[in-house]
């Protein structure tokens, strides 16, 4: 571990749960592979798609679902030309 993450989870111990959830907020959006079948539940205005597909869905940094996709490379390219740096999350 680097010592910035050593830093960074010292100073979030004394950091409330509301101020960690607006961390990056307007400046940052994570990229997460999902299941087709995960997509009501995030995105409940989809249209129904097909089970058993991968597909990628990009979110604020607070989690508010921001756009669906079938690749990683259009949901950061859309975080781009929103001026939002995206991260990935596994």
């Amino acid at each position: 571990m680097s010592e910035g993450h050593v830093a960074f989870e010292l100073e979030a111990k004394n950091v409330s749960p509301e101020t960690l959830a607006t961390l990056g907020e307007g400046h940052i959006a994570y990229v997460k592979q999902i299941r087709s079948e995960d997509v009501p539940g995030l995105f409940p205005e989809a249209p129904k798609i097909a089970p058993g597909l991968k597909l990628f869905a990009l979110h604020g940094a607070d989690g508010t679902p921001i756009m669906l996709t079938d690749s990683r490379e259009a949901a950061v390219a859309n975080a781009w030309s929103n001026e939002l740096q995206a991260v990935s999350v596994h």
